[in-house]
């Protein structure tokens, strides 16, 4: 696989300015494919990847490398996810897939990225990411996750397009609605929720915490299990994920269904991840599926 990279940006030296790059992925292989096209997670964690070189890079920093005042380390946490028009079953092998990216600072301890996929000239959705910097307040405890502010970093001017997003995640998460896509907050789970035990090698990250695709990674291995038999080829068209909070190594989570609506060849469904047996919500997923149109 051949990978071409162009990266356009502002002034260096910690100077920031809004960041766009455009990368060409020649001849996609398995790695990045389903049975039913392009990888949604491994798209996803290209995309982070991405969003957090970008952070450097709008930042004049040669590597993304980032530290409080007190010296820790600090990551880019996401907050929330959007994915748009998502059109992922159209992808084949060899195909070639370009991921045009821009990204602001939206507050101190913000930044939102936009990512328009492309494949052989035809569009295949957006995906946005709200990412918010943080740090443990306890060493190894992901539970005690907190936001903090990165000294240094110059202000970036805010994108139109990124003016929805960054006001619809924040209020998910305060929990200031009562009806979103459809769904209610006060309607109460649907089946009896499902407990996951997620795996250190596959499902957390190199900083040790649940990594932001296995969210929606293991919603759809629920979905799999209870509608697999209705719905064989399910690809995303949209996806919305607000997260809210992380857990250790080794603490279950429960996976609950809370919304559904259903059609012959479409799926729309909200499950809420929450950590067991304490009841904490980690993260609300609102997505719509339908049956993909073609086989890899």
């Amino acid at each position: 696989m051949t990978i071409a990279v162009a990266l356009v940006s502002g002034e260096p030296q910690g100077k920031a300015a809004p960041a766009s790059v455009s990368q060409s992925l020649v001849a996609l292989g398995m790695p990045h494919l389903t049975a039913y096209g392009l990888s949604e997670t491994w798209l996803l964690k290209e995309l982070g990847h991405r969003h957090w070189q970008l952070i450097a890079q709008a930042s004049g920093l040669p590597r993304a490398m980032f530290r409080d005042r007190a010296g820790d380390t600090v990551y880019a946490a996401f907050c929330g996810v959007t994915i748009l028009d998502g059109r992922l079953d159209t992808v084949c092998e060899h195909d070639d897939l370009l991921i045009a990216s821009d990204i602001a600072r939206v507050s101190r301890t913000q930044f939102a990225s936009r990512h328009s996929l492309s494949c052989e000239g035809r569009a295949l959705g957006h995906v946005e990411m709200l990412s918010v910097f943080v740090k443990r307040d306890a060493v190894g405890e992901n539970r005690s996750i907190v936001r903090v502010a990165v000294e240094g970093l110059a202000s970036m001017p805010l994108l139109p397009e990124f003016s929805t997003l960054t006001s619809r995640v924040p209020m998910l998460r305060r929990g200031e609605w009562t009806e979103h896509l459809g769904f209610r907050t006060d309607a109460a789970p649907m089946r009896k929720a499902t407990m996951v035990l997620p795996c250190p090698s596959q499902d957390f990250n190199g900083a040790g915490l649940l990594y932001f695709s296995s969210f929606q990674a293991a919603v759809d291995r629920v979905e799999w299990e209870t509608f697999g038999s209705k719905y064989p080829a399910l690809t995303t068209v949209s996806r919305e994920i607000v997260y809210q909070g992380n857990v250790n190594i080794g603490e279950p989570i429960a996976i609950a269904l809370r919304g559904l609506r259903e059609t012959a060849e479409r799926l729309d469904h909200w499950y809420r991840v929450t950590a067991a047996p304490s009841g904490r919500v980690l993260a609300d997923v609102f997505s719509s599926r339908a049956q993909a149109n073609c086989m890899t």
